[in-house]
């Protein structure tokens, strides 16, 4: 059977040829935006203080355990001289935001413009609120200024801020801090498939990139894991 002849007049209308003139001109413009984007997070939070980043899912409502905990967490961070940093929106990023509302500590929130209109949670200082179009800038500022990194339970968000943290420390671009994952019920499948596979099957990671992580399972825990790392370290910004 012969083929039937490609209609140009019914290919997909979001094909629609650029020239390298608009392409130029449109990356230029937004190498701007990506730097307004850099220097606003430097001068903002370079005033922060020592901070800890928290990580979980938007979609944790109020009345699952690990919001409760996210809030406790937080809480507790404050009490021993630590700020909070989260992403800025609903769910973990909202208890976080609201515990250190709560201890009276530095809330920062790292919102980010998404196609769904993720909105800045009501717990976040007025002053410490980035808003951000692209992702990259918005990760290098959850690293730079924080003292270490608590994880919990989260999807593929979640795993990209953990992954990206455990690659930077492990080719040495960044100093070691704390990466702490909240629920060994959660994590602990992953970590095993890490282990059984990654590691032992395939050799692809060493046995020492494994001592970047602690698993616990309340905020206490996690809380002293980042104060005894602390007792050997100084606070310092991670580039």
């Amino acid at each position: 059977m012969a083929k039937k002849p490609i209609d140009n007049d019914s290919k997909n209308s979001n094909f629609k040829h650029k020239d390298w003139n608009e392409i130029k001109t449109n990356d230029s413009w937004a190498v701007f935006k990506i730097m307004s984007e850099f220097v606003e997070g430097y001068e903002r939070l370079s005033k922060i203080g020592p901070c800890v980043s928290i990580f979980g899912s938007a979609r944790t409502k109020p009345s699952n355990p690990y919001y409760k905990t996210a809030e406790e967490l937080a809480f507790q961070l404050t009490q021993n001289g630590y700020g909070v940093i989260t992403g800025g929106g609903p769910g973990v990023m909202e208890a976080g935001n609201k515990g250190a509302q709560r201890g009276g500590g530095v809330s920062v929130g790292l919102n980010i413009d998404l196609p769904f209109e993720q909105e800045a949670n009501p717990y976040i200082d007025n002053d410490k609120l980035l808003n951000f179009q692209y992702f990259f800038p918005r990760k290098v500022m959850f690293v730079k200024y924080a003292q270490g990194f608590v994880v919990l339970p989260g999807g593929f968000g979640t795993l990209d801020e953990l992954f990206e943290a455990i690659t930077l420390i492990q080719t040495k671009k960044i100093g070691k801090f704390p990466i702490i994952l909240m629920s060994h019920e959660y994590w602990d499948g992953l970590l095993s498939w890490i282990k059984q596979v990654m590691l032992a099957k395939e050799a692809n990671i060493s046995k020492k990139d494994l001592d970047l992580i602690q698993v616990v399972d309340t905020p206490t825990e996690a809380v002293a894991e980042i104060n005894k790392f602390y007792k050997k370290f100084m606070h310092k910004p991670n580039f």
